[in-house]
Parts: structure tokens; sequence; C-alpha cells
């Protein structure tokens, strides 16, 4: 029965084994390409920045001239209008046909103004595109070092249950030599229980990142990946950080979002234009050409005249200029220069807000991974004493000199400082990969 179960466990292990093997491995940089790709948020983005490069466009189409043309075929009874313009009670078919063209020769530069604030528009609709982005970027790099935290925190644990089964076997031979009583045995053994649920919640934990991550992606469960570990920098090596300050300084000068507000209040300035432009006169050039046929005309010897004739005689033609002057127009224009003035100012208050988010984020963001260097500082200080202190607690207690609630205590303490440990170091990296984005760095890691 044991050669059996020992013979089910190697297959499932040996199938355990081939399934990583064939399973996908990303890096940071695969999962940035991934998502920007499949993401609802960039897709609607980019639908978005596409509708604006259509209206910029249609702001260029609109400077050239159209050209209309109309049909009408007309059954008239009764009274009506015969070839030689008198009315007799006849009834007539008649065909009429119109082509007609109309172009804006000078309208107060609206038609200019117009392209360059559309022009304006898709500039920063293409920044709010690329904040989209980076949104997604930070939120998958943080999932990223999420999963790297939670699988080094599993390693920690299954250190902590090696070292306490290693205990249990000691404690064992002392217990059934008579130097320990069995109280001991059972406390390490309550230890055993608690930190292999310890370890199935932090497998658990790394199940829920690798769902965010996914769900950041758009990626379905059944395709799912095992993220690459890097060798992630010496956290010793990087003491000294840019200062918030200076990394706000170049950050409003790179950030998409305060290019994007920027572009926003010239847009306003350029509706202002455009609303002043309404106060010039518009000048248009028309072109038309007219003809028509109708049964019932006749020459003056009565005979009728066929439909060739027709349209030769009846054909006319125009080309004109029309220069529209505007006098009052119910305070419409002065209105609209007063709502784009008001419209200015609110994008003004808009940028100057997307400033104080990008500084108070930074500040944030640089606070945070100072404080985790600290931490990181002084409880890898305090680890490597928890250690020698576990050691000499676990000397002492194989000897009988402590019992097994202060080895407990002991060992528990070393397992939340290894864990503080890793945590503070994770953070470090994501502020300070955040800090390097702010200013200009692609994330790597």
């Amino acid at each position: 029965m044991k050669n059996l179960s020992a013979l089910f466990l190697g297959i499932l292990l040996l199938l355990g084994t081939t399934s990583l093997k064939s399973q996908n491995v990303w890096d940071l940089q695969k999962c940035f390409d991934y998502a920007i790709e499949n993401n609802i948020r960039i897709k609607q983005q980019a639908l978005n920045t596409a509708y604006n490069q259509n209206l910029v466009k249609q702001a260029k189409d609109d400077k050239l001239p159209n050209l209309n043309a109309q049909v009408s075929n007309d059954y008239s009874f009764g009274r009506s209008l015969t070839y030689d313009n008198t009315y007799d009670n006849i009834n007539s078919t008649s065909l009429a046909g119109y082509l007609g063209t109309n172009v804006t020769l000078f309208n107060g530069n609206t038609l200019n103004n117009t392209v360059k604030q559309r022009q304006l528009d898709l500039e920063a609709t293409l920044h709010d595109l690329q904040k989209t982005k980076d949104d997604i970027m930070l939120a998958i790099a943080a999932e990223y070092l999420q999963i790297l935290f939670a699988e080094e925190v599993i390693l920690v644990s299954e250190a902590n249950i090696e070292v306490t089964k290693q205990q249990i076997n000691r404690t064992q031979q002392l217990v059934e030599a008579g130097s320990l009583a069995k109280g001991a045995l059972l406390e390490i053994e309550a230890q055993l229980a608690r930190e292999e649920l310890q370890l199935v919640n932090n497998q658990n934990s790394i199940q829920l990142a690798y769902l965010n991550l996914y769900q950041f992606l758009e990626l379905p469960i059944a395709e799912s990946f095992k993220v690459e570990k890097p060798k992630l920098p010496d956290l010793k090596a990087n003491l000294t950080m840019m200062n918030a300050f200076d990394v706000f300084q170049n950050a409003i000068h790179i950030r998409p979002e305060i290019k994007a507000a920027q572009l926003r209040v010239q847009s306003a300035m350029k509706q202002l234009e455009i609303a002043k432009g309404s106060r010039y006169p518009s000048l248009e050039f028309g072109a038309n050409y007219y003809n028509q046929y109708n049964n019932q005309y006749k020459d003056i010897n009565g005979d009728r005249i066929d439909f060739g004739d027709q349209l030769k005689n009846n054909r006319r033609s125009s080309l004109g200029l029309t220069l529209n002057i505007p006098i009052f127009n119910r305070f419409q224009i002065k209105n609209s220069m007063s709502n784009s003035e008001l419209q200015i100012t609110d994008y003004k208050y808009q940028l100057q807000a997307a400033r104080n988010v990008l500084r108070k984020d930074i500040e944030l963001v640089y606070t945070n991974a100072l404080a985790a260097l600290n931490r990181y500082i002084s409880t890898e200080k305090a680890v490597n004493s928890m250690k020698e202190a576990f050691r000499y607690t676990e000397e002492k207690f194989n000897v009988g000199m402590v019992n097994s609630v202060e080895y407990n205590q002991s060992k528990n303490n070393l397992t939340v400082a290894q864990s503080d440990l890793l945590q503070a170091k994770y953070e470090y990296i994501f502020r300070a990969k955040i800090l390097d984005f702010y200013n200009g760095v692609p994330i790597t890691l």
C-alpha cells in the first residue's frame, strides 16, 4: 500500500513539473504590451481619439466648395404657365434640374480657427490615451510586484515550516528520552499547524494577485501564465533618491495629463476667436445651373417643342457673391464670447488642479518610498538580531532551559520581521519605480 501511495505521489509530481514547464512565463514588458492591445479602457480611449481625428478632417473639409444637385418632376392640372408666359387650362408634366455650388471666401477666419481648435482637441485626446496607458501600466506593475512579494513570503513560510518540522523531530527524541514534557511537543505541533495554515493563506494571496493581474490585462484565466522573476536591485545601492520637488519640475513638462490640460486651455482660446469671428461679415461665392422640360410647351406655330430644343432654350446659369453682414442677432455673439471666456477660465482651473494632483501624488510617493527604505534598513537589522536570538533560544529549548511558549514566541517574532522586511523591500521598489516613471523613465524590472 505504501508503495502504491509513493508511486501515485510521484506521478502527481511529474505531471505538475511537466505542467509548469509547459506554462507560459511573462515578463513585465510582455504584460504591458498585452494590456495596451487588449485593455477595454485603452480601447475606449482610442475610439475617442479616432472620433476627434474625424472632427479634424471634417473641419478641413468644411473649407472645400460644396456641390448639390436637384431633380423634380411635377404634374400640373388646371391653369398652368405656358411657354409664352401666359396661363391656360391644360394638364402638363414638367421635369426640372438644378446644380449648384458654394464656397466660403471669408468668414472672420472661423474655418481656419475651427481647424486649429479641432487639432488641439485631438492632441489632448492623444495625451488622454497615453495617460490611460500609464495608469494601466502602473496598476500592472503594482500587481506584478505583489505577486513577487507573495512568492517570497511563501518561501519564508515554507522555510519556517521546515525548521518547525525539524524541531518536532528533535523534541520527539527529547520527550522519548524524558528530557522534555510531552506538552512541549504538543506546543510545537500546534505551531506547525498554524504555520501550515499561514502558508495556505499566502498561497491564496498569490492566486488573488494573479487574478487581479489577469483582469487588468483582460486575459481569460484559461490563458494564465507565470510571471518571470527578475533580478531586483540591491536597496543599499539606492539610499539616495531624487527629491520630490525636482521630480515635479520635470513631470509638469512631460506628463500627458498636464499636456492635455494645457492643450484644452489653448482650445478654449481658439473657441473665443471663433466666437469673435462671428462679428465680421462673411463672403460666399456661388454658381448655379438650371434647366426645365415641359411636355405642353409649344412654339408660335402650335407645335410642341421637343426635349432637346427645350434643354437648349430653358437652360439658365448664374454666378454671384453673397455678403452677409451681422447687425443684430439677439446678442448671440456677445453671449457666445462670454461663455468662451468662462470656458477658458474653467480650463485654467482644471490645469492648475491637474498640477496640484500631480504634485501631491509625487510628494506622497516620495514620502512612502523614503519611509519604506528607512523601514527596510531598520527591519533588516532587526531580522539579523532576531535570527541570532532565535538560534540562541532554540539551543536553550533543546536543553530544556526555555519552554515551548518562549520558543514559539521567538520564532513568530522572526517570521513577522522577515515578512515586514519583504514588504518594505517591495514597497520601496514600487514607489521608486513610480518616481522614475514621473521623471520620464519607463518602468522596468
